[in-house]
């Protein structure tokens, strides 16, 4: 009798799945500024526009993603961020009326009285300190718990908006897809919905660490870390599959995969060129 109730419990438990809900997550930093190509820090107090390489990277990276529906486009609102989202989605075929939110929570770490100025400033303010450069906060500027504290606030506002656009569904048995083979679309075959975040180098990398390490998720076979940790490039992408499930407390994150980080095909053609 006891075996016949257990079998019953299992039986409707498989009845009742769990709602959840899985989407991508493209990151991609802005184009070149003359900043950028000076070497100086940005930060949120410099808003700078593209430089002529930055809109030429910018149209590349639009090219390159062109043929990918993104349902939702989250943006920084510093104006190199806002730019280069506007070219990526001119150029998607599929994209033309998705609308931008522009997100504060997206804007670059703040280098306080370092901004403005050139990179080697700080590296000697850090030396200076006794602090490595990567670690080291300038007076006025943002820790990198700061700026990971602004993620974790950002990946909460991504996950009300995406459920309430798409709603939950009941989980699909057939695994994804996670192999990366250099297309465009790794990552994204089965999966219904995909994101778009627009950001910047030093907050991309400081949410692919809080992915990587704080929440867990799966990396690609073979992949190294200080590959996954490198600064990203100008219009660099990375690329994560989450997947959401239901608790008391709201929507939370039950699975994540990396899919690629720091991808720069898309450039190969613009270097060639120069």
């Amino acid at each position: 009798m006891l075996r016949h109730n257990i079998a019953g419990e299992l039986g409707s438990s498989r009845d009742l799945k769990p709602k959840m809900f899985t989407f991508s997550l493209t990151f991609i930093r802005h184009g070149e500024t003359l900043y950028n190509r000076e070497k100086l820090l940005q930060g949120q107090g410099v808003d700078t526009a593209l430089s002529e390489t930055g809109v030429q990277q910018g149209e590349a990276v639009g090219r390159y993603l062109k043929d990918i529906t993104f349902n939702n486009v989250f943006v920084s609102n510093l104006q190199r961020a806002v730019q280069t989202a506007e070219m990526i989605l001119k150029n998607n075929t599929h994209c033309s009326g998705t609308e931008m939110v522009l997100e504060p929570l997206l804007r670059e770490r703040g280098f306080g009285i370092a901004e403005g100025r050139p990179k080697e400033d700080l590296k000697n303010m850090a030396n200076a300190a006794g602090q490595s450069c990567r670690h080291y906060t300038p007076p006025g500027g943002e820790t990198l718990d700061q700026v990971k504290l602004r993620f974790k606030k950002f990946l909460k506002v991504l996950f009300t908006q995406m459920l309430d656009a798409h709603g939950w569904s009941a989980p699909d048995d057939a695994a994804l897809d996670v192999a990366s083979g250099g297309s465009a679309d790794d990552g994204m075959q089965g999966v219904p919905v995909h994101a778009l975040v627009v950001s910047h180098g030093a907050y991309i990398r400081v949410a692919v660490k809080h992915l990587v390490e704080d929440l867990k998720c799966s990396l690609p076979a073979g992949v190294k870390m200080s590959q996954l940790f490198s600064p990203c490039p100008n219009t660099g992408i990375s690329r994560f599959i989450l997947t959401l499930s239901q608790s008391a407390s709201g929507p939370v994150l039950s699975a994540a995969h990396c899919i690629f980080t720091n991808r720069k095909d898309h450039l190969e053609n613009l270097a060639a060129a120069e």
